[in-house]
């Protein structure tokens, strides 16, 4: 991968669909982790109005301090970058107390509608200051697995690093000089209040799950490990198909309407 004329591509790209949409630049939710940290660098590089925002909602300490981190390394090298803090735990603790306990009591829920809530509020702040919302999904969890929530981290205005596999995200993260505890930092999707990291979510870590990705040969000579994560890679795609595809619709049949 030639990594610098991909940046200036990807950067160039946001840049232009941002000023034919009439927009100022974007908004990217900070996390703490690699894909937003080069998200956000990328939209950077276009010189417009970036937003940066965290958002903490019962966040474990060293995600909050590494995105803080992040967003005052990204400040320091672009004046086009301003960035704001919501702390979304009592309003989440508010819709809780809310909602019927069977529904708070299941963690999968909660857990999705804390990234529904982070999203809720970065189309708030974008709609208000004409910026877009800018996806920080990854090829492998975009058309993958399915690794994201439904109309949370899943809802955005332009997915610029989906067409980018994990390892190529870190490598672009590295060129761009992106800080090293981002870069050490064992990716997690922050949604819960245990340690729970992606591996552990998944069964699979990203580098397998991108082998599976375009594995296409004998599955008779792959050793047992790779018929796991083959398997693993499938069932999640299979389950999370949903998020993959167009909304369906109910056609009318024409002698019907």
């Amino acid at each position: 991968m030639e990594s610098k004329k991909v940046i200036n591509h990807i950067a160039e790209w946001l840049k232009n669909y941002a000023i034919k949409s009439n927009q100022k630049g974007y908004i990217i939710g900070i996390s703490g982790g690699i894909d937003s940290a080069l998200t956000s660098t990328l939209c950077a590089l276009t010189e417009l109005d970036i937003l940066l925002v965290n958002l903490p909602l019962r966040q474990r300490k060293e995600e909050y301090l590494r995105a803080n981190k992040h967003i005052t390394h990204l400040k320091l090298m672009f004046p086009n970058i301003k960035s704001l803090e919501l702390d979304l735990t009592e309003v989440f603790s508010k819709l809780e107390f809310s909602l019927p306990s069977e529904t708070v009591a299941n963690k999968l829920a909660m857990a999705n509608t804390r990234s529904r809530l982070r999203m809720t509020t970065l189309y708030a702040l974008g709609q208000t200051s004409g910026l877009l919302v800018a996806g920080t999904g990854n090829k492998i969890e975009d058309f993958g697995v399915g690794f994201f929530t439904k109309y949370g981290d899943g809802g955005v205005d332009v997915s610029p690093i989906a067409d980018l596999t994990k390892t190529q995200v870190r490598k672009l993260a590295g060129e761009l000089g992106i800080i090293q505890e981002i870069l050490d930092a064992e990716p997690t999707d922050g949604l819960w209040d245990e340690d729970r990291t992606d591996e552990l979510q998944m069964g699979a870590s990203y580098p397998e799950l991108e082998w599976a990705m375009d594995f296409q040969g004998d599955e008779n000579n792959l050793n047992v490990r790779e018929k796991e994560v083959l398997s693993i890679y499938r069932k999640l795609n299979k389950i999370n198909k949903h998020k993959m595809t167009p909304i369906p619709i109910c056609l009318i049949p024409k002698e019907l309407i």
